[in-house]
């Protein structure tokens, strides 16, 4: 019971919430000319756009205006040069009714948006506190609750420096708490520790748990299959044409998949498998934003096999990739994973007569359908490989023990019996060790690879 209060205190509202009511948003994004810091696989525009898809996930929330602003080095404290940052400021003051800025980069000082607010006279978001208000919204279990909230400690930390140094600028210095030998930052700095040291040991205990069903689903021999990709890729419209599971609704927004969902299908050869559908990835996704969710992504390491969705037709279909391979090369996943993924190139029916660039991808259409059977085959192959399970058809005596071993130790797909000499023809698939026992007990066994 203890334990409860203590999760129901630390998924009850945020400190940082920005509530459900309307925002009117102005889009600012600093564009780098030249430098380290330009990407070479976008544009202003592209990244623009991409943030506009980032509001209008947002309900109540419109894009009053976007303003894309040239800069040498967005980490200065004004973001731009002082001619830029005027005519900027100019411009966002004769906006009707603007309640709110979305600087488009990936996280600003505690003092850089005191600054902006202060010359604006609105609050300033950044990416951070977008997607962290996205994620919030879009939170359903306590794991994907306490996730975000463990990746609001940074910003709470940040907004802890920012109001000391107001204090001390209007008290003239720090001042002890009633005695107790504690100056005000401290205390808070305590308070917030104990509450990370909270939500770590909560997610700890839900990982544990999630851990259990692992090992209990790897007794039924269950191959995982974890389907990831940049953030409205079609994941889930993909899991639901291969698994036929109606109950799937996908939702064409960013981030509509917080939470590890499995979802059971069938291969080619009958073969049943677990889909794991996976959070989506984002270009210049805070690094604590990741770091808070490495307990959902814990499980792609779990996996048999990755399958790498790409939304073709994006324009940023090349940048989005690099980020998704990004993501997965700093999860310390296992060589052979990796070596394995599977690309699918999704979304082909907007494009006329799609053929894939690179070796090994597939093309499919997961809303009508197209390339499904050829990525199903592809999927159960490298599943083979990847459990080291055999698909074989032995020939076996009714009268004998073997038919109930089989379907003890494997996976029997389909028994042809033949009445007349008392056998019968048997499919199965079966993993290695089981395969090794299989043939010191019935060592006359007819064995057919398949």
């Amino acid at each position: 019971e203890e334990d409860e209060a203590d999760l129901e205190e630390l998924l009850g509202p945020s400190p940082l919430a920005l509530g459900p009511g309307a925002q009117r948003v102005a889009i600012v994004h600093p564009a780098v000319k030249w430098g380290p810091q330009k990407s070479p696989l976008t544009t202003a525009e592209l990244q623009m756009a991409e943030a506009v898809a980032l509001v209008d996930t947002l309900q109540n929330w419109t894009v009053l205006d976007k303003i894309i602003v040239p800069t040498k080095n967005p980490n200065k404290k004004f973001v731009f040069g002082k001619g830029n940052f005027q005519v900027l400021t100019e411009k966002i003051k004769k906006l009707p009714h603007v309640t709110a800025v979305f600087l488009n980069v990936e996280r600003i000082s505690s003092l850089t948006k005191k600054e902006l607010e202060g010359a604006w006279g609105v609050p300033v978001f950044d990416r951070y506190t977008v997607v962290l208000h996205i994620f919030r919204c879009n939170a359903r279990t306590k794991e994907a609750k306490l996730q975000v909230a463990l990746a609001e400690i940074p910003l709470l930390r940040s907004n802890l420096k920012n109001e000391v140094s107001q204090r001390d600028q209007q008290r003239g210095g720090s001042r002890y708490i009633m005695g107790s030998g504690e100056t005000f930052l401290e205390t808070q700095n305590r308070v917030l520790k104990e509450r990370e040291l909270k939500i770590r040991n909560a997610l700890e205990k839900l990982r544990r748990k999630r851990a259990l069903l692992r090992t209990q689903r790897r007794k039924c021999e269950f191959p995982m299959v974890s389907v990831m990709g940049y953030t409205n890729c079609g994941k889930t419209t993909l899991i639901k044409a291969l698994t036929g599971e109606a109950g799937l609704q996908p939702r064409d927004q960013l981030f509509a998949t917080l939470d590890i969902t499995a979802h059971a299908g069938y291969l080619p050869s009958h073969m049943a498998v677990i889909y794991v559908d996976t959070i989506g990835f984002l270009t210049d996704l805070p690094h604590n934003l990741v770091e808070s969710f490495s307990a959902t992504l814990e499980e792609v390491a779990y996996s048999d096999l990755i399958v790498h969705v790409r939304d073709i037709t994006h324009p940023e279909t090349v940048l989005q990739k690099a980020t998704v391979l990004s993501v997965l090369r700093n999860l310390n996943l296992p060589s052979h994973l990796l070596d394995s993924v599977v690309e699918v190139h999704n979304k082909v029916d907007l494009i006329e007569r799609y053929k894939p660039t690179e070796e090994n991808a597939l093309a499919v259409s997961a809303l009508h359908g197209h390339g499904l059977e050829e990525l199903k085959q592809e999927i159960e192959k490298k599943i083979l490989t990847a459990t080291g399970k055999k698909i074989l058809t032995v020939n076996i005596n009714l009268e004998g023990p073997q038919l109930s071993w089989l379907y003890k130790e494997a996976t029997v797909q389909e028994v042809e019996v033949m009445p007349e000499d008392g056998r019968a023809r048997v499919k199965v698939i079966i993993g290695s060790s089981a395969f090794g026992r299989y043939k010191n007990l019935f060592p006359n066994s007819e064995i057919f690879m398949s």
